[in-house]
């Protein structure tokens, strides 16, 4: 049973939704950053063909994260490092149903979120990660952003993920003793991505401040960012009115 008929730009904005909770369920899960945006950009392409045809399933977002780990799983059995993996990991639901619900940690998202921003990336990189992986902006978006081609913004995204592998860039939540200089990073990152005056960028960095604030609704640098852009915002608005 489906619940509505769907066209490109639903499967676009589902998308741009989902992509990041998606990716940071795999990424948790299999600890591959690479397989996890490879199996998330093919769940969504089987979306497209199919969600046209029959309609949204009750879940999108559950369906998509399930494709997704599916699809890595099948590509994983296909690879001998990757049996191994399955071996380490202990799978007990590889045949799962695409249509079954997989549960939401938010701590997922939270710990990509401060991979994306770890200090030991550039600042650039650090948006630009951030804009692709939880914003679930194309590389050609971010690479518009920039003001850079799409092949130079490629180079810099992959460049990027080499750097945590090869720092070993860790997938977690940073301690108490390191939270207060990792969390301004991060803070710094949605700022930098407002404040680049493009509507669709303000519109991003909203949302992920608010997505932020309902993880760590008890830190108040991120309730004091959230409500800035919130009144820059606002007053934009205002001034856009009386224009």
């Amino acid at each position: 049973m489906v619940d509505e008929a769907v066209d490109e730009d639903t499967v676009a904005r589902i998308f741009r939704e989902e992509s990041g909770r998606s990716l940071a369920a795999l990424v948790g899960f299999f600890g591959d950053l690479d397989l996890a945006e490879d199996a998330v950009q093919e769940a969504f392409a089987i979306a497209l063909r199919r969600w046209l045809v029959a309609g949204l399933p009750p879940n999108p977002g559950a369906w998509i994260t399930t494709t997704a780990r599916n699809r890595a799983i099948d590509r994983l059995r296909r690879e001998a490092r990757g049996r191994e993996l399955l071996g380490d990991l202990a799978l007990l639901t590889l045949d799962a149903d695409p249509r079954e619900e997989v549960n939401d940690v938010p701590d997922d998202r939270l710990r990509l979120m401060f991979t994306c921003c770890h200090p030991a990336l550039s600042m650039e990189a650090r948006v630009a990660l951030t804009l692709r992986l939880l914003g679930g902006l194309s590389t050609v978006e971010v690479a518009r952003s920039f003001l850079v081609s799409e092949t130079t913004m490629a180079g810099r995204l992959v460049r990027a993920k080499n750097k945590i592998k090869a720092a070993r860039i860790p997938y977690r939540v940073p301690g108490d003793e390191e939270l207060p200089g990792r969390l301004r990073s991060v803070l710094a990152v949605i700022y930098l991505i407002y404040n680049a005056d493009q509507p669709e960028l303000c519109a991003e960095a909203i949302r992920l401040a608010r997505f932020l604030a309902r993880l760590m609704p008890d830190e108040p640098e991120v309730a004091g960012l959230l409500a800035l852009l919130l009144l820059i915002e606002s007053r934009r608005q205002i001034g856009r009115a009386h224009v």
